[in-house]
């Protein structure tokens, strides 16, 4: 068993910061907010690294769009991206990463249901900072923006979230 260092964290960061970059170039355009798979990096480095390290890899991959990198869906990158309409989705990454990464530092990585509510947090502020970032810039009511900006995604989300806790739960036990 090795010890993660504190080097090694920030190199993962910086792995994981680049995974999501990958990641959000694959994508299913339908609606004001396309699938991507970038969470299914956001909660397994928060499931990995812990909530400190696993928000700071996904603020680092904020960073790195916000100064023009094309590492946003559709290599886009900018500020134009935070600000517009889904920008309060890509925010909440770090803050549900560091929910999602407390709750598994706190009640364990052992039990799938622990992980699965732990992930679910992370879901549940996703959707709602980002769904009131979106009726905040568009004017959309909050009920219609959950039609088009969050129901179109809870069937992926379910398999995003087994796909990360199996990851975490094989890479853990050789990375602790």
């Amino acid at each position: 068993m090795i010890m993660i260092t504190t080097s090694r964290k920030w190199v993962l960061c910086a792995f994981f910061a680049a995974l999501n970059a990958v990641l959000a170039q694959i994508t299913i355009p339908i609606g004001p907010v396309p699938i991507n798979m970038t969470h299914l990096s956001t909660y397994t480095a928060a499931g990995l690294l812990g909530a400190r390290y696993g928000a700071l890899s996904q603020l680092v991959y904020i960073l790195m769009g916000v100064i023009g990198l094309p590492v946003f869906s559709g290599f886009s990158g900018g500020p134009g991206r935070i600000f517009g309409p889904t920008g309060g989705y890509i925010i909440a990454y770090i803050f549900s990463a560091y929910l999602s990464g407390f709750l598994m530092e706190r009640f364990g990585k052992k039990s799938m249901k622990a992980m699965a509510a732990a992930i679910y947090a992370g879901w549940i502020l996703t959707y709602l900072f980002g769904t009131m970032w979106y009726c905040l810039i568009t004017g959309t009511g909050f009920v219609a923006a959950l039609l088009v900006c969050v129901l179109p995604f809870l069937a992926g989300d379910c398999l995003k979230t087994f796909i990360s806790i199996s990851l975490i739960k094989k890479l853990h036990p050789i990375m602790r």
